[in-house]
């Protein structure tokens, strides 16, 4: 078996599993954020459920550390509230990214499970562990039942060939092979990473090149763990370690090698992490802003790199510079060191340990029209704000900051370009929509057909961050797709019952459950694509909401509004207006099973 058929089936029970089979797997770590674990308590309190075991529970405040917004606060004091009364410990405000408390901590081991409301858990294939970001109900059943259900994905083999470049970072690492594979080519996949340049990666260097697997469409970047980080998380975790590996005749769906030595210093464009190109390129585009953080590049590693650019420097004059450690013992590193005196003498804004703008809740977002160089995992529109984001490493960002504009550490000017400032335009509000919810469960469904052919619709474009506060269901149809470039009007044109024809990777991105209910809120009956992010598919399945996958639907030559028919159980499609059908694949036992009871929490 593979790397994760193997922690699935120590988790399952299970002597043995294969891709496909799906299995309810014991989690051995269950967090919950500021932004979803108000919604977990909702869920928990909502259908009377307990918590199976408070000493595998946590909730991780890492979204807004400053508790600066009043929603934020408020699901904060709610999480805390309940904590009290369940004996769950809380990694609060102070504390920094979940996900990486959850390795320095030793909540988190190799060969361990972990689930959280953050869709970049799969961030612990840095341990050789399995992490999982899912919705809100997949998160409250796991506190409550200790289990959650999970399809084995099928494996990939990647091995690395050569010695990597003098220069070349983890982040360049990773932003290659996502030049490489593209936002789907791996969309599902379970990703094993092998050769001697990988054993000899640091822990800072493995969080950075796992907490990219979201980008790439795959389940998880799992890199077996090194004898020093086997003794990095028993020290940890106080206890002994047992590493998982790949059995010698493991069977992976692909191998490839790549030939690590073509690697360069390279740079995402903006909206698409997946756009990759060579830094050179880019050189001399003029910028806002730096970003250095989140939880791909905010550990000691990359802080010790920005310190190093920046001794004896100054930002370049309007250039705003923000950067913000992954934890607190991190941000007390800094401190120790020395180094958050040369990020002030600098003109450096440092931020409270956590994700930063990531989530719309800490330093770290831009404004319409500014230009900033982050660190950060995704640059979706909107995710880190309403302006331009290019992703680099810490090092170029850093360089970029003292030039004013893109540029290496080698290629710092003596003196800073000055910009000016571009003017940006104000979005129009959203109007709401009215909600119409169907009184019973079908099979069939019927609706008028809206046929948004874009792939990689990411949840920022379905649901905007800004709102990820909200969970009243029926305020949030509303902002269905305000995000979408050409589609803001949705809510304004479409009707309850609208059935939604899309294209590949619909979903991608973040866990948030509200990019499903939001669909549910307005009255969508259902979405069909080419394929789904992972956690999108079960986020939907989860809420009982209807999502199929199709090949092709050339054949029913369909045209927005046209009225079509569905059969779920059968994966039949009918254009009613003209007649044609196709077949596709319909609902699972385990899906139909959900919908039929309204939901995995019923």
């Amino acid at each position: 078996m593979t790397i994760i058929e193997k922690i699935i089936a120590t988790h399952a029970g299970f002597e043995k599993v294969k891709p496909g089979d799906i299995v309810d797997i014991e989690i051995d770590v269950r967090l919950a954020r500021d932004f979803g674990g108000a919604n977990v308590v909702k869920n928990l309190v909502d259908n009377n459920l307990s918590i199976a075991d408070s000493s595998k529970t946590w909730f991780t405040f890492d979204c807004n550390p400053t508790g600066s917004d009043q929603k934020y606060a408020a699901n904060q004091q709610a999480c805390r509230l309940y904590a009290r009364n369940n004996e769950i410990t809380v990694y609060d405000i102070n504390s920094g990214i979940g996900t990486h408390l959850a390795i320095d901590q030793g909540l988190a081991f190799p060969g361990c499970t972990l689930v959280s409301t953050d869709s970049h858990a799969n961030i612990l294939g840095a341990i050789g562990a399995f992490g999982q970001g899912m919705g809100d109900r997949d998160i409250a059943a796991s506190w409550a039942t200790g289990k959650v259900w999970f399809k084995v994905p099928k494996s990939v083999k990647i091995t690395f060939t050569g010695e990597r470049n003098l220069g070349v970072s983890a982040k360049d690492f990773v932003l290659n092979m996502l030049k490489h594979f593209g936002a789907n080519s791996m969309l599902g996949y379970s990703i094993e990473l092998y050769g001697d340049e990988i054993n000899k990666l640091s822990l800072d260097e493995r969080i950075t090149i796992a907490s990219m697997a979201t980008e790439m469409g795959a389940i998880a970047i799992l890199i077996p763990p090194s004898d020093e980080i086997v003794h990095y998380c028993s020290s940890r975790s106080g206890k002994k370690t047992e590493p998982v590996f790949a059995d010698l005749d493991a069977v992976y769906e692909k191998e490839t090698e790549l030939d690590i030595t073509k690697f360069c210093n390279v740079i995402s464009l903006p909206g698409k992490p997946h756009e990759v190109k060579n830094i050179g390129d880019i050189k001399g585009i003029k910028i806002d802003s730096a970003f250095v953080g989140s939880c791909t590049n905010g550990r000691s590693e990359d802080l010790y790199v920005i310190a190093e650019t920046l001794k004896g420097r100054k930002i370049a004059p309007g250039v705003q510079f923000k950067i913000v450690p992954a934890t607190d013992k991190i941000w007390n590193k800094c401190l120790e060191y020395g180094w958050i005196k040369i990020f002030k003498d600098a003109g450096a804004l440092v931020g409270n340990p956590g994700c930063a703008g990531c989530a719309s809740g800490q330093i770290g977002q831009n404004g319409p029209g500014e230009v900033t160089v982050s660190t950060g995992n995704r640059n979706f529109r909107g995710k880190q704000g309403k302006g331009d984001v290019y992703l680099a490493s810490p090092a170029i960002a850093a360089a970029s900051a003292i030039a004013g504009f893109i540029t290496t550490p080698d290629e710092i000017p003596k003196e800073p370009a000055v910009f000016k400032r571009i003017n940006g335009k104000t979005n129009k509000s959203n109007i709401k929509a009215s909600v119409d919810h169907q009184s019973e469960k079908q099979t069939i469904l019927e609706g008028k057909a809206w046929v948004i052919d874009i792939d990689n619709i990411d949840t920022d474009m379905i649901f905007h961050n800004q709102y990820l506060s909200i969970t009243n269901l029926e305020e949030m149809g509303q902002f269905t797709f305000g995000n979408l470039k050409g589609w803001e009007d949705f809510s304004q044109n479409a009707e309850s019952g609208d059935i939604i024809i899309t294209g590949a990777n619909f979903g991608a991105g973040s866990s948030r459950q509200q990019a499903v209910d939001c669909f549910i809120s307005f009255g969508v009956q259902a979405v069909l694509a080419k394929s789904f992010g992972a956690i999108y598919e079960r986020n939907a399945i989860n809420a009982g909401f209807p999502v199929l996958i199709y090949e092709s639907m050339n054949e029913l030559e369909i045209q927005n509004r046209d009225l079509i028919q569905i059969d779920l159980l059968q994966g039949k499609i009918v254009n009613k207006s003209n007649g044609k059908s196709i077949i596709i694949k319909g609902f699972s036992d385990v899906q139909f099973s959900i919908y039929k009871k309204g939901g995995l929490l019923n």
